[in-house]
């Protein structure tokens, strides 16, 4: 109980996050069209090449899951670090890729955007509603609704593996910018840096004019 309340704690923690993603998920297509490509087509590949990036390369970090799941820490992954990502993104793929986005949140304080949520919760949500409807075409037995089932369970495989690719697309670019293959980060001029003294935020842009006498 102590562990899953942890979990929550921490999901919870993660909606108070100010930074966001580098790209969204609706764009991460054209933010890295080839990573997307071999997402979809080889995911639980790039998910082993992404998780063992955001641990810097350094396999003695490894835990199964990031650490997020009951089963974190208690699979010898010290001893053979290599074999156990690889049974996590093959057996667990959808983990893997989860663990992996935490992993990246709680690193950064990056929190998941509402259009980004929504995207996710229509995944879920559209393979609970295909797991039904094959639940309720075996029990009735009728060929039509079994057809109708088969037919919701591909659109909801491929909307799964689509977000996963875009997912994963999502996670090696925000490394990408981690490890500054877009160039050093600047600091902004002092004066656009808003401040808890200032009455309210810097001005983008124009700088405001001057109004008249008569409108004082």
């Amino acid at each position: 109980m102590a562990a899953s309340q942890a979990y929550l704690d921490k999901a919870q923690l993660r909606q108070s996050y100010r930074n966001v993603w580098h790209t969204d998920l609706t764009n991460a297509i054209t933010a890295d069209f080839t990573c997307c490509c071999l997402s979809l087509w080889c995911g639980p590949c790039v998910s082993y090449m992404l998780r063992k990036r955001a641990l810097y390369n350094d396999m003695s970090r490894y835990v199964c899951c990031a650490g997020y799941m009951p089963c974190s820490g208690r699979c010898g992954e010290s001893n053979c670090p290599e074999v156990c990502l690889a049974t996590e993104v093959f057996c667990c793929f959808g983990n893997s890729v989860a663990s992996t986005r935490f992993l990246l949140q709680d690193e950064f304080n990056i929190q998941t955007t509402q259009c980004d949520n929504c995207i996710i919760g229509f995944m879920f949500c559209l393979q609970q509603f295909a797991c039904i409807c094959s639940l309720v075409a075996c029990i009735v037995g009728s060929e039509e609704l079994s057809e109708a089932s088969q037919l919701i369970s591909c659109i909801s495989n491929m909307v799964y593996w689509t977000v996963c690719s875009c997912m994963q697309t999502q996670h090696k670019v925000e490394m990408d910018k981690r490890d500054g293959k877009f160039g050093p980060m600047t600091v902004p001029p002092m004066q656009q840096m808003s401040r808890i003294d200032q009455p309210g935020p810097p001005y983008v842009g124009y700088a405001p004019q001057a109004q008249p006498a008569y409108y004082r």
